[in-house]
């Protein structure tokens, strides 16, 4: 039985912030582990021009303990009034890294978002001829679409039109939680590829729902049957170059997630690597590790694999339940397994 798995440092493609002295407060739980981390732009207002990116970068770099070696990889928040030369200017300045595409009132602060897609077409086009990569919140906001459809719907009402329409645009299908986006990425393999999160590889809709509701497990897009994590698994641990880590790592305060109409995310920042060994090891496919987590993300975004090291150990972990925040604590994902991992 393996005992010591040494990886290159793993990076973070889909990870959330906020701002202020939350910022501060969930910051060293990402840079202790990871290199880099694309950064979610959905703060309030949300950063939507080159500017708006250069003062959050700034407010991240200066959140950052003493001696931490972390790089933020900033985006920018796409609506319909987005300038298309102003993403190019930042992309040009190697500021941003991509542009998020929210659905209008598709999740945490998105109501900002595109309700009308023809109208961020020229914002598309320049993005394609520059190679900067649109990343995807893969949900329709339809009343009358199923919460629980609502990915497989977006594929074929909004990203494969997009996709027919700019086909040199190199998408980034985040955070997926459907068998139908494993198999869209599998048909498609030119200028596309998916992330994945850790708790959508533990949990299914039951964890939410069985037995009382659990609104720590609550995400968006939602945890979907049993058949949907099973392919999700089998996608993370493959080996293919197309799927890699995005945690969607989401803080908000347990007041917030308690409420009657409590916030959508999972907090997995603290304890995700310990869970991906463990979930790895199940699948039988630990050597894959280091490729989902630490070298298919850089090589679809085109920038160096991490030159440092993480190693992890086959020993219980010791993770606290929580992190204290000055607007209250903020409770860690819990994986319900035992894990038999930790970061040395």
């Amino acid at each position: 039985m393996t005992k010591t798995l040494t990886i290159r440092r793993p990076d973070d493609w889909h990870l959330h912030l906020r701002d202020g002295e939350m910022l501060r407060a969930v910051l060293p739980q990402t840079c202790t582990h990871f290199a880099r981390a694309i950064i979610m732009p959905n703060l309030v207002p949300p950063v939507v021009s080159m500017a708006d990116a250069a003062a959050y970068r700034d407010r991240i770099v200066d959140a950052l303990p003493t001696g931490a070696d972390f790089t933020p990889l900033m985006t920018l928040y796409l609506t319909e009034d987005t300038d298309p030369e102003d993403v190019a200017s930042a992309h040009a300045a190697g500021l941003i890294h991509a542009v998020k595409l929210y659905p209008a009132g598709a999740t945490t602060n998105s109501a900002s978002g595109v309700s009308n897609f023809d109208n961020v077409a020229q914002v598309l086009e320049k993005m394609a001829e520059i190679g900067l990569p649109l990343c995807t919140h893969g949900e329709v906001t339809d009343a009358d679409v199923d919460i629980f459809d609502r990915e497989a719907v977006f594929i074929d009402r909004v990203l494969d039109p997009i996709r027919r329409n700019h086909p040199a645009l190199l998408v980034v299908m985040e955070h997926i939680t459907t068998s139908n986006a494993v198999d869209y990425v599998n048909a498609n393999p030119e200028n596309l590829a998916a992330t994945i999160t850790t708790h959508h590889l533990v949990i299914n809709r039951n964890h939410i729902l069985a037995g009382g509701i659990k609104p720590h497990y609550y995400c968006l897009p939602v945890a979907k049957r049993e058949e949907h994590r099973l392919a999700l698994r089998a996608a993370a641990t493959s080996g293919d170059a197309r799927f890699f880590l995005g945690t969607d790592s989401a803080p908000h305060t347990d007041e917030n997630k308690l409420l009657p109409c409590g916030c959508a995310g999972c907090f997995t920042a603290t304890n995700t690597m310990s869970i991906l060994a463990e979930v790895f090891e199940q699948e039988d496919a630990l050597d894959n590790l280091e490729a989902f987590a630490s070298l298919n993300g850089p090589r679809f975004y085109g920038l160096p694999i991490n030159e440092t090291t993480l190693t992890l150990v086959r020993e219980t972990p010791d993770y606290p339940g929580h992190i204290d925040t000055p607007d209250g604590p903020v409770t860690v994902f819990d994986p319900a397994m035992p894990l038999n991992w930790s970061v040395k």
